[in-house]
């Protein structure tokens, strides 16, 4: 069987203000396109369909068209909701959709109840774990503690479950949106847990032949059958060195996968420079990098004179100028964003209680006090886009 694995297309998102719809729209005439030539047997997608809950009615026209397409092209369709989706919203209609080969996985109650398709060596089933938040999951599967490990290895569980009830040459395929350790995230990716520990172990997909991730911008194989597509384009300067690809996956009837990276379409390169601006504006091997899209980082003593409008001279798409001053670490007037830069919201606000207590730092029982204000707000904040 001949599988297509794609995520995050985060539909109805910008770029530094700059609308992607029309790049997004050129992306899914693509996945259409290579659906069709490569006689792709099945299309999943492993969550962030939309950027945020509700998303803008543009987004959704050009979801519902993506959807026609692959109908009317005889390709079914697996998808699972992100933590960006609305679940509830992602999955009106699910019933109706699947009798037309689109199949939208986003109840985790029903993670354990699989979309079975068949090729010549009998069946495949494609079970998606749709975004699982902890805390509101946590009674779903009984798991132990509120963590994503606790829920993803119980709702695991009932895959395998269900799975053991099938012949024993039926195949399979998970689709699941999480942070597995060992991928290699980027800044556009929103934080799903406090303190790193929304991590699990690429073990906790065990017993599966191909395991289809999402929610990591970066194409990835964190081992041989459990993969990130990354999203298909850049949706942050951090992604200026990423090829934006899908994974096509042959899975033969041994359940033995081939794989291969299929390239997106790339709307307009990344550039991140970074140097004086006099240098910048002059030196000739940046001449490849006029027609990008530019981060700039100034390293300029002193600011010069506006910036902006003279970078746009030489590179009219600039779109973000930062100003990193030559100075150290230690200077007062290094800025507040180099001080904070790679520390969490943990790390900051344990900096703020040594800093007012003149430098002693929290203990462990405040430490335990402040990760629980952080968790709270962040499960608050999930709640409330599960209820828009």
């Amino acid at each position: 069987m001949r599988i297509l694995h794609t995520s995050d297309w985060h539909l109805g998102r910008s770029f530094h203000r700059v609308s992607l719809l029309d790049a997004q729209a050129a992306f899914l005439d693509h996945l259409v396109a290579t659906a069709r030539a490569r006689e792709v047997d099945a299309v999943v997608v492993a969550g962030d369909v939309y950027d945020r809950a509700v998303p803008p009615l543009s987004a959704v026209e050009l979801f519902d068209r993506a959807l026609h397409r692959l109908a009317a092209a005889g390709v079914p369709t697996v998808m699972i909701s992100g933590n960006h989706d609305s679940a509830r919203r992602l999955g009106v209609g699910a019933g109706l959709m699947g009798r037309a080969g689109i199949h939208l996985r986003t109840d985790p109650a029903q993670c354990a109840t699989p979309v079975v398709l068949r090729d010549e060596h009998g069946d495949v089933a494609f079970y998606g774990l749709p975004y699982l938040e902890p805390a509101l999951v946590k009674d779903v599967f009984k798991a132990e503690r509120a963590g994503h490990e606790a829920v993803l290895t119980a709702a695991m569980d009932r895959v395998r479950a269900d799975l053991a009830t099938r012949p024993d040459s039926t195949r399979s395929v998970v689709l699941a949106h999480a942070f597995v350790a060992g991928g290699e995230p980027s800044d556009s990716e929103r934080d799903i847990t406090i303190g790193g520990v929304a991590a699990v172990p690429a073990g906790v997909f065990a017993g599966v032949d191909y395991t289809a991730l999402g929610h990591l911008h970066g194409c990835q194989a964190v081992t041989e059958r459990v993969r990130y597509s990354g999203s298909p384009l850049a949706y942050s300067f951090s992604e200026a060195a990423h090829r934006k690809t899908m994974w096509l996956i042959d899975l033969d009837a041994t359940g033995t996968i081939a794989a291969e990276r299929i390239d997106c379409p790339v709307p307009r390169p990344l550039a991140r420079l970074g140097g004086r601006l006099d240098a910048l504006l002059d030196d000739p091997a940046l001449a490849r990098h006029e027609a990008a899209w530019v981060e700039a980082t100034l390293t300029d003593p002193v600011r010069p004179d506006e910036p902006m409008a003279r970078l746009a001279d030489r590179f009219p798409h600039t779109l973000s100028l930062v100003f990193e001053p030559e100075r150290t670490a230690e200077d007062p007037l290094a800025s507040y964003a180099q001080r904070l830069r790679g520390r969490d919201d943990q790390q900051i606000a344990e900096d703020f209680v040594a800093h007012v207590r003149g430098g002693n730092g929290a203990d462990e029982r405040e430490r335990t006090v402040l990760r629980g204000a952080f968790e709270h707000v962040r499960v608050d904040d999930a709640v409330r886009e599960v209820n828009r």
